[in-house]
């Protein structure tokens, strides 16, 4: 083999061996969002007043994310015995074990979808009361939200 030859192989393989790097360290930094670290907020909590005295309630939020994408995996209360998630279509509504944040995105629970069902009270919700839900997330862990009890007919922004 000639010396350029050598030389020039050499090049190329050195030049290879950087642009595979490169393309490694890119791919990387692409998959950056599910790994990166959630920035949760809640805004807008609110429970509609049960219908019936010691009757299930719902539960309303939105969850919003700055970061990486989460999970919601748990509700409790200390102010209920049990809280679940559902989700509601136009003809059922189902309980779900998690409920998707995702990365830069929000996590609605409003009416006619995604939302919480409250039972078993401690204490029967009155207008005005705060009730304390705990939000579990995979990755954020516990969030701790004070939700005003609003009339049953309560709609917000209204």
């Amino acid at each position: 083999m000639s010396r350029g030859f050598r030389r020039n192989a050499l090049i190329g393989a050195g030049l290879a061996t950087a642009l595979a790097a490169g393309t490694v360290v890119v791919a990387c930094q692409s998959s950056g969002g599910s790994s990166a670290t959630p920035k949760l907020s809640v805004a807008d909590p609110y429970i509609p007043l049960p219908a019936t005295p010691g009757g299930m309630g719902a539960g309303y939020l939105t969850v919003r994310n700055d970061g990486g994408s989460d999970r919601l995996v748990k509700v409790t209360s200390p102010s209920a015995g049990s809280v679940t998630m559902h989700r509601s279509t136009e003809q059922t509504m189902e309980e779900v074990g998690e409920l998707d944040v995702p990365a830069h995105g929000t996590l609605d629970l409003a009416r006619g979808g995604n939302h919480l069902m409250i039972m078993d009270w401690a204490k029967q919700p009155a207008l005005g009361d705060e009730l304390e839900l705990d939000l579990e997330f995979a990755k954020a862990g516990t969030v701790v939200v004070k939700v005003p009890v609003k009339p049953l007919t309560y709609r917000p922004g209204s």
